[in-house]
């Protein structure tokens, strides 16, 4: 039997509107629990965008009940006109830090432009003839993850164009409640820092857009129009494994949520020569450098260590290049030894984890060396004090250590939470 475009449009829809209207049976609750922004745009505002010009900046975590939101909106004859790719694409086929060129969509025939090459904020090119842009892609809750950087220049674009801006709200994975780490400070702003937050930030796209037009952090002259659409059933105290959504990967290095929750912390080994893991199965999970041998030194570091619940083993692995994941991962090719952090989601405060094992990892290599990459992840200096052998991290309670920049944050932020 063969259908029409259109009619396989419908029977698109149709599957999309029956998974919203379900309710949820006796043992699903949880499964359905949290209704992303996404699903509320669907149900509430179709017969809106209609009537709108609309560009998408979104990626392959845009979904709802499985199936892509441009899909869906395509599927309802909204008029879809551009679709703009952030770091990793818009089909997150790229990986870490390549280039994104301006293309052609091949599924659906729409014109995709960078916005991770030569130029990283929309043009007034790219955005002529839109009146609406829709921003739609699950973040992992780092300060020095791309996409609220992109999400910042998307807003100033739009504010100086005078186009409206919607942001569809997902969950911070890591939780609402987990505010940790260096807050931003200014000489170390890059695209992997663009405001005065700290690494851990505790916030939603949607509220960080918010604090970012309210305390002034946009390069615009101009008030942006922005809309956040909020979701429904997300609490504060979830992270990603309570809400009951499926995991969709934001990018191709964090395939599971356990590798986005020891991201936020073993992410720092990326400023340094040793390897990140990148070019293996389990990136951010898997550490290590070429010049020394881990092994027997891992049964010294829990003598020596309160670990919390942190199961670490012995590793060895030889990084390849992995087409789409890591084109050329630090080490290819050559034999490292490490550790592996098996249980990530059991530990609290996974960055003061992540910098603890990559502090012990450089005083344990002889040939190993940090990089100036580091001050951008940190944000600040301060983070050399991690080389000083009797400096700790053992507070699970960052304001206590880190001091006044965070509390102003944590107090600043109250007056933006949705939730």
């Amino acid at each position: 039997m063969k259908y029409s475009r259109s009619s396989i449009g419908l029977l698109l829809v149709a599957f999309v509107l029956i998974g919203l209207a379900c309710e949820p049976s006796k043992g699903r609750v949880e499964e359905l629990s949290v209704q992303v922004g996404a699903e509320r745009l669907l149900e509430n505002h179709g017969a809106e965008l209609l009537t709108r010009n609309v560009g998408l900046i979104m990626n392959p975590t845009a979904r709802v009940h499985g199936v892509h939101v441009l899909d869906t909106l395509l599927a309802m004859d909204i008029p879809v006109k551009a679709l703009f790719a952030a770091e990793h694409g818009f089909r997150g086929d790229q990986g870490a830090g390549e280039v994104i060129i301006d293309g052609v969509d091949q599924a659906t025939g729409l014109p995709v432009y960078s916005l991770y090459g030569a130029t990283k904020k929309p043009t007034p090119g790219m955005l002529e003839g839109i009146d609406l842009l829709i921003f739609d892609m699950q973040d992992v809750g780092a300060r020095f993850y791309t996409y609220n950087s992109t999400m910042k220049y998307v807003l100033e674009a739009a504010a100086d164009a005078d186009i409206e801006v919607w942001i569809l709200d997902r969950p911070n994975p890591l939780g609402g409640d987990y505010v940790a780490g260096w807050v931003l400070e200014e000489e170390f702003e890059s695209f992997v820092g663009m405001y005065p937050i700290p690494i851990a930030h505790g916030l939603t796209l949607g509220e960080l857009a918010l604090m970012a037009v309210g305390e002034g952090w946009l390069d615009t002259e101009s008030t942006p129009r922005l809309e956040v659409i909020p979701m429904e059933g997300w609490q504060r105290s979830m992270k990603w494994n309570q809400t009951g959504l499926k995991w969709v990967a934001p990018s191709p290095n964090l395939p599971t949520f356990a590798h986005a929750y020891a991201y936020i912390g073993t992410c720092f080994i990326e400023g340094t020569t040793l390897s990140e893991g990148r070019g293996t199965p389990n990136p951010f999970l898997t550490l290590g450098g070429v010049s020394t041998d881990f092994g027997e030194q891992v049964e010294e570091m829990f003598m020596h260590w309160n670990n919390g619940g942190v199961v670490l083993n012995p590793v060895k692995f030889t990084p390849e290049s992995i087409p789409g994941k890591a084109i050329n991962p630090k080490g290819m090719g050559k034999l490292h030894t490490g550790i592996y952090l098996t249980n990530p989601l059991d530990i609290k405060d996974p960055l003061s984890v992540g910098l603890r094992l990559m502090q012990w990892l450089m005083q344990h290599s002889d040939l190993a060396s940090y990089k100036d990459y580091l001050y951008l992840l940190a944000g600040t200096k301060s983070i050399d004090q991690l080389s000083q052998q009797d400096f700790e991290l053992d507070t699970e309670d960052w304001s206590v250590d880190w001091g006044l920049p965070l509390e102003e944050f944590k107090d600043k932020r109250k007056t933006y939470l949705l939730y």
